[in-house]
Parts: C-alpha cells; structure tokens; sequence
C-alpha cells in the first residue's frame, strides 16, 4: 500500500515542481499578498483630516482647537468661516471629522452653563466614525474635567479636588494594541488556505484534462491511496510556505511568537489536511480546472467572512453561528493567534485542535467517496 502511495507523491512533487508557473505560485503569491495584507490591514486610525469652526474666537476655544492638534490622532486640515464650507469638504471627502465651537462657548463655561460644541462626523465608514467618536470623545472628557476643576479653584472650592475614580487600563498581550500584531497571524493562516486550497483543486481536474485519469485507473491504486498520494506532497508544500510567511510575519513584522513552536506546527498540519481536503472534494466535483478555481473561490470568501478575523463571531446571527464550526479558518484564527500573542499551549487550545481533526477526517472522507462515486 505505502509502496503505492510514494509512487503517487513522487510522481505529483515531480510534476509540480517541473511547471515553472506553479512553481511561481508556490512561493511569490504567499509572499507578496502576506505583504500587502498586513500593511493594508491596519484598524490603528491616526491623522484624521478634521476641519474646525470656531465661532467663539476665545483662549478657551483655542485651547481646545490646540488639545486636538496635539494629538497624532487628528490634523486640522481647514480652518472655515461658515457651516455650508464642512458640508463641502465632507462631500468631498477632504475631512472625516468637524468641529464646531459655538458663539459664547467660553462665557457659558465661566457661567457655569452648558457650553454647545458640535462633533460632524463623516459616518460613511460606521467603525472608522466610532473609532474618530471615541478618540474625540477623551480629548473633550479631559477637556471638561480641567475646566471644572479651573472653576471650582476660582471659587475656592478645589484646592484638594481629586477625580474619584481613576482608570488605568492596561492590555494584555498586545500591550500597545497594535493592530498588525492581530492581523498578520489571520492573514497568514488566509494566505496560506488560499495557496493549498487553489493547489488541490486543480490537481484532480487536471488529472483528467490532461487524460492521465484513464491511466491511474487501470493500475491497483485504491481510491484512498490515490487521494493520500494526492493530499501528502500539497500539505508538505503548503507546510514549507507556512514556514516562509511565518518568518517574514515574525521578522519583518515583527509579530512576537510568545508560545511554542511544535503546538504551532501541529495545529498548522491539521488545518492543512483541512484545507486540502476540501482542496480534493472541490477537485472531484469540477470537471474544468477553471470551474475548480471557481468554486475554490466561491468557499474561500465565505471562510474567511466566517473566520473571526474581520467580524467578531459573538456578534453574529446565532444561526451563523452555528455555521462557524463547519469552517476550518475559524479554528485555526484562534490558535494562531493565541499562539503567536498569547503563548497558550495545548492545555488551552485542544478543542480547536479537536476540532481541526474530526472536520479534516470528514472532508477527506467525503473527498474518497465522492471520487469513488465518479468511478463508479
């Protein structure tokens, strides 16, 4: 049986490693969409283009306008003299956000009255808008609290104020919670279903195009044999992949890898057996290499989409949910990513593993008696 199977592994590294094209996807794809993935990929919002109104002419308008513009958050892009000039910039896309200072801001602050200030902004983007609310939101809650303390002194009721409450937050495992540190472990995992997936699914398919299908059929090769053969050279070319983007994460990157290597590398073997199996079930029911590429694509989105890595699975529909534990990526995001950041072992990420392993035995399964059934 074994001496069967190295003959198809050995026959399958040969031809992939003798077409020049493939060859090229092998390594340059991985490579260059790691790259562009996690630059592109990046939720830490800084330098928004936020245009100010300022109807007072104050200091303490100024020194509001200045607390902005100290940040690295927001640069003042504009300056403007009326409301209609915000409408025209937002319409234009110039600012993301606008800050209005009404008239007499300052002297209601003295009165001890409510002072009008007016945050517009641009909520094409919702996440992109609450992110810019939130940052805007401690600047004015500072803000706030030292005129009120400045109040209280002038009428000498503040010489011993203190803030009843003072929050220190602080973030585990991503102390600085720098976005790519978070990503580039979730890209990884997509690029490399992406390289393993489109590899499988054209091996089959071009099997049969080539008219080679005839001649593997007539030899004793079994069906589990011939899709063994098929998934072990896929999985070791996807592992050396796994290797390279994972270098150019860690090194490049810089992403920390804080937990052990071989729970890593035992994880990413049961995610490729995943990801070719489903690469052999899409190649056994496509009879073009273009309808396999198709529908490579048409399960890949979706993966990803149900993955974790863009949208948190809590905050779905309960029934899709459910959907989640079908898909191999969302497994595989969260050892990653607890690996890579939170150094956890096996002790905490088994039921993903588990998980890894009973879908990679069903798809395979399914991958050997859908081929059967086409021989049949």
């Amino acid at each position: 049986m074994w001496r069967r199977i190295r003959q198809i592994i050995r026959k399958e590294f040969i031809q992939a490693l003798r077409d020049p094209r493939l060859r090229l996807f092998v390594v340059l794809p991985p490579l260059v969409q790691l790259i562009i993935y996690g630059y592109a990929i990046n939720f830490d919002i800084k330098h928004i283009a936020t245009a100010v109104l300022d109807e007072d002419r104050t200091q303490e308008s100024l020194e509001l306008i200045r607390r902005f513009a100290a940040t690295d958050y927001f640069d003042l892009a504009d300056h403007v003299t009326h409301q209609g000039r915000i409408k025209e910039l937002m319409d234009q896309g110039s600012v993301t956000m606008a800050l209005r200072i009404a008239p007499n801001f300052a002297e209601n602050l003295r009165a001890n009255r409510p002072a009008s200030l007016q945050l517009i902004i641009d909520g094409t983007d919702s996440n992109t808008a609450l992110v810019v609310s939130r940052y805007a939101g401690i600047i004015l809650r500072d803000y706030t609290q030292n005129a009120l303390k400045e109040r209280l002194r002038e009428a000498g009721l503040g010489q011993d104020l203190a803030v009843p409450v003072e929050i220190e937050p602080r973030a585990r495992f991503n102390v600085n919670l720098v976005s790519r540190f978070t990503y580039v472990p979730g890209v990884i995992a997509m690029v490399v279903m992406l390289v393993s997936l489109m590899l499988t699914a054209l091996s089959v398919v071009r099997e049969r195009e080539i008219g080679t299908m005839e001649q593997i059929l007539v030899t004793p090769i079994r069906p589990l044999e011939f899709m063994l053969g098929k998934t072990i050279p896929f999985v070791l070319i996807s592992l050396a992949d796994v290797v390279l983007v994972a270098l150019v994460g860690i090194y490049w990157f810089e992403v920390p890898l804080r937990g052990d290597p071989l729970v890593l590398f035992l994880g990413i073997i049961f995610f490729l057996f995943n990801s070719v199996g489903l690469g052999l079930l899409i190649s056994t029911v496509s009879s073009t290499q273009q309808q396999a590429m198709m529908a490579g694509t048409f399960f890949f989105t979706p993966a990803i989409l149900l993955s974790g890595l863009v949208f948190p699975i809590p905050n779905m529909p309960l029934a899709v949910q459910y959907l989640t534990y079908l898909n191999p990526l969302s497994y595989f995001i969260i050892i990653i990513q607890d690996i890579f950041l939170k150094g956890v072992g096996l002790a905490v990420l088994w039921p993903q593993l588990l998980g890894l392993a009973l879908l990679g035995v069903a798809l395979l399964t399914l991958s050997v008696l859908r081929f059967q059934e086409r021989l049949a």
